[in-house]
């Protein structure tokens, strides 16, 4: 590498333009009232005179060209200039103009070694091939990663559902279906890791469907996102019917299609049970059975979180059952009462009613309000379409957030989305779950329609309404940021709370006390945990592709390399943390199935070309993963 250069951008005051003027009373003071013309000049009358003369004559030439220019732009004031400096004037009055001001300043020149930094706004400076070359670099950064969870989980815990990395043994908290391995299999085929494909496929094949056929009580919400959904993505990537074939390793396609219906035959149990439209939210694998969870109540995102997978099933199986039984479950929710489009977090099986008053777009209610759009765009985007009704609930939900839901914090007036445990009727509270950071990505998406902003503007698809609901995709991607700026580790915690003119504790900060936002966000000790969750990084990639704005890039690798920084493993794998106000923080012996299917996927997206699973072809079911959009047409 070749040395740096006495000087840089930082030594050198330079602001692009040419010249810069000098102060009129320093020209007069230093170069007039000072030195050998006013030692000779001022001792008798006739110098006295002639300075006088000299004064008045440099004031009137100064006059006159300060007040012959008028009021001009920046593009005239150039063509005077250039004018100017051609007259006549430049043996006169362009002399004396010369004679205060300063030299030309050369704008710096950078060593090799600074070309690559970043400027405040996070937009690296040099060359385009040169910022290329970096996000292929920090992209291989996140790919490494992914090989080093998965060689932990391959060693210490393979076919179990998830790695304990620090006792370094598995355990099965889903259901014994190997989630990991469904969960990590279409990530490792974006990354191109063939190896991976075929550990992860082979076990699909040789253990899978006996696995199905044997085990007892899974969760249909998290089986058919986490498990079908992974598998129906690598149906697709691997060449299934019009699919990508982006990796020849692991089985034939058909092999994960064959698997999915297996699975998905003995799901539907929990809707063909049920006395309503609303699914049993357990179900008994080995024979097909279905009951309502312990209270009798299902969480209205789980029932309403499983129409994308069961829709794509259905159209590459030819077998209409699976979407007809899911989409029931929404054009039920469409007949129930709503307040403002928001609803309750639970609803009832055995009444088909929503139950209680509790409202929020953290647990139990997020992905109701992403599957609306996400359904939507799977059918087409069309207002013809079977599915128009679910947009327009989308619409009147968005509505109901930004007018309910939607506050800011002081003193800095971050942009957070609050909760309503009683109703309308009731008061707000300023918790906001980490969770809730999905939403920027669901309304940049629900805005644009997967297209960059730029096309969409081009194309004059955006209505007011849709500029609105972008720009609080932005204001919250960065309140989102700010949750984990503001921690000492750098890593967001479970929930946060915002400090409002209503609501306020002392003493519960981030630990971070260089972070602008410090007394705008409130931690308490329960909530300090980190579960390597996805949604800031997931929302940070769908930005970064609508807008194009690289500073979501940025807050992305900030992230990653606070996860590399105090999760990874050395063993194996990466933890969850108990707090993420100190340092080191505490860890615990988890990996979730998401950090590999999610975290590191959407990260590695972040990164890539945006050509690779483009938002206008692909919707993202809520575990990451991507099915294609509208495959029959």
């Amino acid at each position: 590498m070749s040395k740096s250069l006495p000087y840089s951008i930082k030594d050198v005051d330079y602001d692009n333009a040419k010249f810069r003027h000098r102060s009129f009373s320093k020209v007069v003071t230093q170069n007039l009232l000072t030195g050998n013309l006013k030692r000779d000049c001022v001792s008798c009358s006739t110098g006295k005179f002639l300075f006088l003369i000299l004064i008045f004559g440099v004031a009137y030439l100064v006059l006159a060209h300060s007040s012959s220019g008028g009021v001009v732009s920046n593009d005239q004031t150039i063509v005077n200039r250039v004018s100017y400096a051609n007259s006549s004037f430049v043996d006169g009055a362009g002399k004396i103009k010369r004679f205060w001001r300063r030299p030309p300043r050369l704008p710096p020149r950078l060593s090799p070694d600074e070309k690559v930094s970043s400027n405040g706004a996070g937009q690296v400076l040099g060359n385009p091939d040169v910022v290329r070359s970096m996000w292929i670099a920090r992209q291989q950064k996140v790919k490494e990663a992914f090989l080093h969870a998965w060689s932990g989980y391959k060693k210490f815990a393979m076919g179990r559902d998830e790695l304990m990395p620090l006792s370094r043994q598995g355990v099965d908290g889903l259901g014994g279906l190997g989630a990991t391995v469904v969960d990590a299999l279409d990530t490792a085929m974006i990354m191109g890791l063939d190896e991976v494909v075929a550990e992860a496929g082979s076990w699909v094949a040789e253990h899978l469907s006996e696995r199905i056929r044997s085990k007892g009580q899974v969760n249909l919400f998290e089986t058919t996102i986490r498990v079908l959904g992974g598998l129906l993505s690598a149906y697709h990537l691997s060449g299934g019917e019009n699919g990508m074939n982006i990796t020849q390793a692991g089985p034939k396609p058909e092999v994960y299609l064959a698997t999915a219906k297996d699975l998905a035959d003995r799901l539907l149990s929990a809707f063909t049970t049920s006395p309503t439209a609303i699914p049993f939210s357990d179900v008994i694998l080995h024979d097909k059975s279905a009951q309502p969870a312990p209270g009798g109540l299902s969480s209205t995102s789980e029932v309403s979180t499983v129409q994308l997978e069961f829709n794509y099933l259905s159209s590459v199986s030819g077998d209409q059952k699976y979407g007809l039984e899911a989409m029931k479950v929404m054009e039920h929710m469409k007949t129930l009462p709503k307040f403002e489009g928001l609803v309750p977090i639970y609803i009832s099986p055995h009444s088909g009613e929503f139950n209680g008053e509790n409202i929020r777009l953290g647990s139990r209610g997020d992905s109701y309000y992403e599957y609306l759009i996400k359904v939507w765009l799977q059918s087409g985007d069309s207002s013809n379409s079977n599915t128009s009704y679910l947009y327009e609930m989308y619409k009147e939900a968005m509505n109901g957030v930004r007018h309910r839901l939607v506050k800011k914090s002081i003193p800095n007036g971050l942009v957070f989305v609050g909760e309503l445990p009683y109703g309308l009727n009731g008061a707000f509270s300023s918790k906001m779950d980490h969770l809730v950071c999905f939403l920027p990505g669901t309304l940049a998406l629900g805005a644009t329609k997967g297209l960059t902003k730029k096309q969409a503007m081009k194309n004059n698809m955006l209505n007011f309404e849709d500029l609105e609901n972008l720009k609080l995709a932005e204001d919250l991607t960065k309140t989102c940021f700010e949750m984990y700026a503001v921690t000492s580790t750098g890593l967001a915690p479970e929930i946060a709370y915002f400090h409002t003119e209503d609501f306020s504790e002392e003493g519960h900060d981030g630990g971070n006390k260089s972070s602008e936002f410090v007394n705008d966000i409130i931690i308490r000790p329960a909530d300090r945990h980190n579960l390597l969750r996805p949604e800031t990084v997931e929302s940070l990639f769908v930005l970064y592709r609508i807008t194009e704005d690289p500073k979501y890039r940025e807050w992305g690798w900030q992230i990653f390399e606070a996860f590399e920084k105090h999760t990874k493993v050395d063993t194996g794998g990466y933890c969850s943390l108990d707090d993420v106000t100190s340092v080191p923080p505490h860890r615990r012996d988890k990996m979730e199935t998401f950090f590999l299917g999610e975290t590191l996927k959407y990260l590695y997206l972040l990164f890539s070309d945006s050509s690779l699973i483009p938002l206008d072809k692909f919707v993202f079911n809520t575990e990451a993963h991507p099915i294609p959009i509208n495959l029959k047409k």
